[in-house]
Order: structure tokens, then C-alpha cells, then sequence
């Protein structure tokens, strides 16, 4: 994965509406799986049953796990640590835990905020991902999207929980946390993709597990039908299959464009919540969510354009 990146093509662009439309799905999948499992456990399953899944696949594929003793074999296991905390344990346990007490729809539309925290960090920290001033002034547009989002209680539709502006909080964290995790993925070593997907997996499982055992542990039986099996599908597609899509995307096209799919996760979350749990969408929400994509689109219209020439 080195820093060095062609205009997406494509595959890449296909790749990321399919991501948009499964992280989408994944908010109302949490919310079934919160009628039978802690939000720790439900962090924990999802990222045990992924691990499990790509270790099976790298190793029956030949890749296996990254070589400890290869050249850069430690800087990769750093990069996939990273990328295990920043990715998948800490933004699924905020997340998790957030939503017992915000809706689906407002927990989607927090990840509209991830791209506002990766240009400035990719200004620093990833070649050709300098900050321009069309970018700074998308910056300043989503901001105040994003203030208006959290901002004065007054201005949001409130489901009355005591703990509400904290869960808010709470997955702006998870969309700072998964920033991170981008730009950590991008500035990994070479490496194959699966082998990369299954480590940072796997050291989620052994982080997570233990912290899910030690404050919830097990789940109480009898836990309804659709709770398991919102677990399964939180594994296999949106934590499983999403991770290593994502990992070719950072390193084919880098975390800028990566970002991209931030514009179509919260439409998805949003429109299931609202067709599959009944869940209003406030207009300030929506509001909120239209400054939010201006930002964005200012910030990638440039880039869009230098793409559509390079092509």
C-alpha cells in the first residue's frame, strides 16, 4: 500500500457505491441486534465472526498473516493494530453503544462527517493530498453542518434520552476514529490486501472479546431470531467483506476518495431506518446533512474534474 495512487477507475467507483449502500444497511442492523445483545458484545460478534471468516479465506488462498520477519513485517502489524482500533473496535463499540439511545438515521448521517476529518489529516500525512483552498472552503461549509447536527438541543428533534447528546458524541467519535483508521491503512507498507484485512480483524477480535466478556458478558437467552441473524449479516457483509473492499480502495485510490462513500451512507441509513423501522427523519436532520454534502462536494469538485481529465 504504498502513498502513490491513480485516478480511480471503475472498479473503484463500483466498489464504493457498493460499500455505501452495505454501511448503510449496517445502522439498522444494529439496531435489531440491540433487542438481544449489549452493544459490546455486538461490536465484539461482528468483528469474531469477520476475523474468523478472513483467516479461513487467507490461509486457504496462501496469503496467511504478514510475516513478522519480513523487512517491514513489524511496520505492518503496527499498521494493521491501527487499523484493528481506529477501524473497526473502537467506531463498531461507539456506534454500538450510541444507538440505543439516537436512531439509525442520525447515527448514518454522522459518517457524513468523516471526510471533513480526513482532509486535514491527509494535508499532513499522505502525498498529493494537499489541502486547497476549494477544499478549505468545503471544510468551512460542513462545519457548520456538523454544528447544527450536535449543536443546541433546540435545534434537533430529540427522542427525550438522558444520554442522547452523549451518544451523539459518541458516534462523531466513532466518524473520527474511522478517519484515522483511513489514513493509517493508506501509510501501511506493501502488503497483500487479504492477509492485511485478516491480521487488523483479528487483533479487533482479541481486543474486543475480552472488554465485551468483562463488562456485558454473555447475552441472555433467549435472544429473538432476527437479533442473530442481524449479527451474522453485521459480520459477513458490512465487517467481513467491507473491510477488505475498503482496504483496496485506500490503497488503489487513497483515503481521500475512499471518503467518497460518506456521501451515499447516510442516504442509505437514513432510508432504511425510515422503511424498515418506522423511524422519523426531523427536517432539521436533513438540513443538517445538506451542508454536510455541500461541504463535501465543494471540497471534491476539483478533484472530480482532474479525474474525469485523467481518465
Amino acid at each position: 500500500m504504498s502513498v502513490t495512487h491513480s485516478a480511480p477507475g471503475w472498479r473503484n467507483w463500483a466498489l464504493l457505491s457498493f460499500l455505501g449502500l452495505v454501511w448503510g444497511g449496517s445502522f439498522p442492523a444494529v439496531e435489531v441486534a440491540l433487542d438481544g445483545f449489549g452493544p459490546l458484545f455486538i461490536a465484539a460478534a461482528r468483528i469474531s465472526i469477520a476475523a474468523v471468516m478472513l483467516l479461513a479465506i487467507a490461509w486457504r488462498a496462501g496469503h496467511g498473516l504478514p510475516r513478522m520477519r519480513a523487512p517491514t513485517g513489524r511496520r505492518i502489524w503496527l499498521h494493521a493494530l491501527g487499523m484493528a482500533i481506529f477501524t473497526n473496535a473502537l467506531p463498531f463499540a461507539l456506534l454500538s453503544w450510541g444507538q440505543q439511545y439516537v436512531t439509525s438515521g442520525f447515527a448514518g448521517i454522522t459518517m457524513a462527517v468523516v471526510p471533513l476529518v480526513v482532509l486535514p489529516l491527509a494535508h499532513f500525512l499522505v502525498p498529493g493530498e494537499a489541502m486547497t483552498p476549494r477544499k478549505g472552503l468545503g471544510f468551512a461549509v460542513g462545519f457548520v453542518g456538523v454544528v447544527i447536527l450536535i449543536g443546541p438541543q433546540s435545534l434537533l428533534l430529540t427522542s427525550g434520552a438522558t444520554l442522547e447528546p452523549i451518544a451523539r458524541l459518541a458516534c462523531l467519535g466513532a466518524t473520527v476514529c474511522y478517519a484515522l483508521g483511513s489514513i493509517i491503512t493508506r501509510l501501511s507498507p506493501p502488503v497483500s490486501q487479504l492477509s492485511f484485512s485478516a491480521a487488523s480483524l483479528a487483533i479487533a477480535a482479541v481486543i474486543m472479546v475480552p472488554v465485551a466478556l468483562l463488562f456485558e458478558g454473555l447475552p441472555a437467552a433467549p435472544v429473538p431470531a432476527d437479533a442473530w441473524a442481524a449479527i451474522a449479516y453485521l459480520g459477513l457483509i458490512p465487517t467481513a467483506l467491507a473491510t477488505v473492499i475498503l482496504v483496496r480502495i485506500i490503497r488503489d485510490a487513497g483515503p481521500s476518495f475512499m471518503s467518497l462513500v460518506n456521501y451515499q451512507v447516510p442516504v442509505w441509513a437514513a432510508l432504511m431506518g425510515v422503511v424498515f423501522l418506522s423511524e422519523q427523519l426531523p427536517t432539521r436532520f436533513v438540513a443538517a446533512l445538506g451542508l454536510i454534502l455541500a461541504g463535501l462536494a465543494v471540497s471534491q469538485a476539483r478533484r472530480r474534474k482532474a479525474d474525469t481529465q485523467d481518465a
